[in-house]
């Protein structure tokens, strides 16, 4: 569903992606796990064609982001690392306004958004302010906003990040109710048990991929290790 070859960002000189090259299937959680500054999210940006590349190319189902943006963009949403709804507007208003953006009509929009709060159980603070919500009821808004115009690819910039265990296993159930709806996500995360859950995954380093495919296969060089343990040996032993 989603090709993408030799692709390189610098900033300043420092490369945050160097050559990087994967395909993601449809129907798929596909996971970018790395520490911080290792360069997902520049990742992440590239594919929902917020930054261009200084090389490379990224296709979906072979028509390039970057040179057909209006054939793609609808079908891609993007949640990013930091909370990007609007505080002063409350959950209900936040997902009418996202709605509009995509102009999805209004009885579609009602039936979207009974569905939304059916999975994100958001429906009881409905009138509550999005910048009085806890941070997994945040990352939970901010998914529904993002599915309100029912995009085929959703790409998640560490959607976990500071939220507590409990909230984490539900958001992580929300995902897989997803991927049996026939989405496909790519997930970046620093969390190596979140790996795990993943079909296929990029471990990344530096701006480079050190290890590429499924978690069992990435961890067949080191039968006896746990996922954390192949990172660092990975790490240590150099670039994919």
């Amino acid at each position: 569903m989603i090709e993408v070859q030799s692709l390189s960002k610098s900033f300043e000189g420092k490369k945050a992606a160097s050559n990087l090259s994967f395909n993601v299937k449809k129907g798929e959680i596909f996971g970018i796990v790395g520490p911080d500054g290792a360069g997902k999210s520049t990742l992440l940006r590239m594919l929902a064609s917020i930054l261009r590349p200084d090389q490379g190319s990224i296709t979906l189902e072979k028509v390039s982001i970057f040179e057909n943006p209006f054939l793609t963009k609808e079908k891609i949403a993007y949640m990013p690392q930091r909370f990007g709804l609007y505080e002063d507007l409350t959950v209900e208003e936040n997902m009418i306004f996202f709605s509009k953006l995509f102009n999805v009509s209004r009885k579609d929009r009602l039936k979207r958004m009974k569905r939304l709060y059916e999975f994100s159980h958001l429906e009881p603070f409905r009138t509550r302010l999005a910048g009085k919500l806890s941070g997994g009821m945040k990352q939970k808004l901010g998914l529904a906003c993002s599915l309100i115009h029912q995009p085929q690819i959703l790409l998640l910039d560490e959607p976990t990040n500071g939220v507590d265990p409990v909230s984490r296993r539900e958001f992580w159930k929300i995902l897989y109710d997803l991927l049996g709806e026939g989405v496909t996500i790519l997930v970046s995360t620093a969390y190596l048990d979140e790996a795990e859950r993943c079909n296929r995954l990029a471990l990344m380093y530096e701006g480079r991929f050190i290890a590429l495919g499924s978690p069992d296969e990435i961890k067949a060089d080191f039968p006896k290790f746990s996922l954390e343990d192949v990172f660092i040996a990975r790490m240590a032993k150099g670039a994919f």
